[in-house]
């Protein structure tokens, strides 16, 4: 092998080797993303459960039925 060749293949070795660590960088923002989507899903319905509880709860015992909120 000559020094021509072994320049150009070093180069492109290089070269790939930069594309696939852009490409896992970008794979991992993406599951960074995704996974803080999916914490802030949890984070919902944990808010979402705890109202609607609340909700049928006061529904059931009927409290705050008799409340004069207008004053």
């Amino acid at each position: 092998m000559d020094l021509t060749t072994a320049v150009v293949n070093f180069q492109q070795a290089r070269t790939l080797s930069a594309v696939q660590i852009q490409v896992a960088r970008k794979v991992l923002d993406m599951q960074k993303l995704q996974g803080a989507a999916a914490v802030r899903l949890i984070e919902a319905a944990a808010y979402t459960s705890a109202g609607a509880g609340d909700a049928l709860v006061a529904a059931a015992t009927g409290l705050g039925g008799n409340v004069d909120a207008l004053g």
